[in-house]
């Protein structure tokens, strides 16, 4: 698990080609005062209370490499905002392929909305999985989830998941299991937040 600073520029924090090298580990150590790195034995314990509004929430989901067109990469993040009165919701989506240029979109959320993603993170009990053992990052991309949950703050990190054979195959099948399905419950979330804002036209 390693620790990174949230609320940066959607894109702008993913790394060129050089930290894309199979074995490059990320070295930030951004964290905000009074923040911890946990220790692996730690994470199951983190807290997460869905009916607590005030609570600092954040998490932020990545998926990226740097390849023939650039760049490309899907990257969101929520946080909560005024003691959980609302939530800001990014959303960033680069590809290049035929030209195609960079969506990014943001809007207000309400407290059961955050209550919702909390419920998922919970539900899935991915705060009890470590990614030691998970595919490292290579030439194919990678993936990132950050969850901060009051002072704690956690970041997972492999590599990008073609399919549930990639997850049976590899030495840690049921952590990453966890991780594979809850990114695909936060992805489909987010979508669905993100096309009810921007297509539905107001009375």
């Amino acid at each position: 698990m390693e620790v990174d600073l949230e609320g940066k520029e959607l894109g702008t924090r993913a790394p060129m080609s050089s930290d894309l090298d199979a074995g490059d580990k990320n070295t930030d150590s951004g964290v905000e005062s009074g923040e911890r790195m946990l220790e692996d034995k730690e994470a199951s314990q983190i807290p997460i209370d869905i009916s607590k509004a005030d609570d600092a929430f954040y998490v932020r989901y990545y998926s990226g490499h740097q390849g023939k067109y650039g760049h490309e990469f899907l990257e969101f993040d929520l946080r909560a905002q005024a003691n959980g009165r609302f939530a800001t919701l990014r959303y960033a989506n680069n590809s290049n392929y035929r030209n195609d240029t960079l969506i990014k979109k943001e809007t207000m959320v309400s407290p059961s909305v955050i209550k919702e993603f909390k419920k998922i993170i919970a539900d899935s009990e991915i705060l009890k999985e470590d990614d030691e053992r998970w595919p490292e990052k290579n030439r194919d991309g990678k993936q990132e989830l950050e969850v901060r949950v009051g002072k704690y703050h956690i970041s997972f990190e492999t590599a990008k998941i073609g399919s549930l054979n990639d997850v049976q195959n590899s030495d840690d099948p049921e952590g990453l299991r966890v991780f594979y399905y809850l990114v695909q419950d936060l992805r489909a979330f987010v979508f669905s937040l993100i096309s009810l804002h921007f297509k539905i036209k107001p009375i």
